[in-house]
């Protein structure tokens, strides 16, 4: 419940929000009952947009209209877009099973984290581009942070080595989650620059062997990969068995 205020006290920030909400409504529907707005209504409105739209799609105007309120409505609850991002990165990772640390599966356990992630970006195309914004302020995004560290230092992976390969995990995440976005769902703006891999292999083919002697015999293993073959030989570099024995000690 709102707290009270005495003749000449300010408003706070929710009251005001929720009485220039108030007036964005139409007369007609001022006295009709709403659903009450709560953060999770705001969440799961915007993840449908982003679902269905894409992340350019998303401000805080369009998820005001798909409530059918004001965008000040929205404010009583989120700051801005910006946390609007992050809350969005948070629940996805909150999604994320995280399993008991054990040192002798640990590379497929956090492959598996990592694949896990990878899934939830790609069900909200683009969405993973939040990540890049600002540093995580949500619990749950750092709660997989911590788990995919438990499950290093439970392998025997020295602490700094654990903390850079997460973060290189991280981005390789978010990238190839958003390169996907862009290939599976290409817009106007993109359809001259996203190819097929026949298209691919034909323009490659047409390179002259004697200045690209090596792409024109490799065309085949550029272009090969199905599904998450890729993403996983990736990762597999990133945590194989020699991150254990990483020492930087000796680095400038």
């Amino acid at each position: 419940m709102a707290k009270r205020t005495t003749p000449g006290d300010p408003l706070s920030r929710e009251q005001w929000a929720a009485q220039i909400a108030a007036f964005e409504e139409p007369h007609g529907a001022r006295g009709a009952r709403k659903t009450p707005l709560s953060i999770e209504r705001i969440l799961d409105t915007a993840l449908q947009i982003v679902e269905g739209e894409g992340f350019d799609a998303l401000s805080m105007r369009r998820v005001a209209t798909a409530l059918q309120t004001g965008p000040a409505s929205l404010y009583a609850h989120v700051r801005n877009k910006g946390e609007l991002d992050d809350l969005l990165i948070g629940k996805l990772c909150a999604r994320v099973v995280l399993p008991t640390p054990d040192p002798r599966q640990w590379q497929r356990q956090i492959i598996d984290v990592c694949g896990q992630l990878r899934e939830q970006f790609l069900r909200y195309p683009g969405i993973s581009r939040a990540t890049l914004a600002t540093a995580p302020n949500s619990l749950d995004t750092l709660r997989v942070s911590e788990g995919m560290l438990a499950i290093l230092l439970c392998a025997g992976v020295p602490a700094q080595s654990a903390a850079w390969v997460i973060d290189a995990a991280y981005l390789y995440v978010t990238a190839y989650s958003l390169e996907s976005s862009l290939r599976n769902q290409p817009g106007p703006e993109l359809d001259n620059r996203v190819l097929d891999r026949s298209e691919t292999i034909e323009r490659l083919n047409m390179l002259p062997a004697n200045s690209f002697p090596y792409t024109v015999a490799h065309t085949h293993e550029l272009t090969a990969g199905e599904g998450n073959d890729r993403f996983n030989f990736t990762l597999g570099l990133l945590f194989s068995d020699s991150l254990m024995s990483t020492s930087l000690s000796n680095q400038p």
